[in-house]
């Protein structure tokens, strides 16, 4: 079911791309850094940030946290996925418009992330980090949850707005 959740959930995310139609939250500040600084791929950048994340949640907790490395060798291959199906997305045909691709994009992705929960085993970083700030903070899970996606979206903004000129 792990597998079968970084496979759906990693195409979903090239097919939102290709679709031109915008992209999750989550990874929005990887994409925004990948557009911005186009020599290092998506899925590099992807692994980077959430290898920061577990970096921090392992600083905030000021201990070393194994399943923490599980989450990170998950993302990572969600990371690899997604460099290649990017590399392929480009095979798919453009009549099928733009609309069509988003929705199938957004059912896959909503798919993944349920079939990732159920499995009950490590999810991705970029998932595990509000959930694991709100045990470490103790603040609602919700609240951190709505907090981290729009800090996500506001540098992505703030960064391809600023260096790129647009979003």
């Amino acid at each position: 079911a792990l597998i079968a959740a970084v496979l759906i959930n990693s195409f979903g995310v090239v097919l939102m791309l290709y679709s031109g139609a915008g992209i999750s939250a989550i990874s929005s500040v990887p994409f925004a850094f990948s557009e911005v600084a186009p020599v290092i791929s998506l899925g590099t950048w992807t692994y980077i940030f959430q290898g920061l994340l577990i970096l921090s949640l392992m600083i905030m907790r000021k201990r070393f946290v194994v399943p923490y490395l599980f989450s990170f060798v998950v993302g990572f291959a969600f990371s690899e996925m997604l460099d290649l199906y990017e590399a392929e997305i480009n095979i798919l045909p453009t009549a099928m418009g733009r609309v069509l691709y988003f929705v199938i994009s957004y059912l896959l992705i909503c798919f993944g992330i349920a079939l990732s929960n159920r499995c009950g085993l490590p999810i991705i970083p970029t998932d595990l980090f509000p959930r694991e700030l709100s045990d470490i903070t103790k603040f609602k899970y919700s609240k951190i949850k709505v907090s981290f996606d729009v800090t996500c979206l506001a540098v992505t903004g703030f960064m391809t707005g600023i260096i790129l000129g647009h979003l």
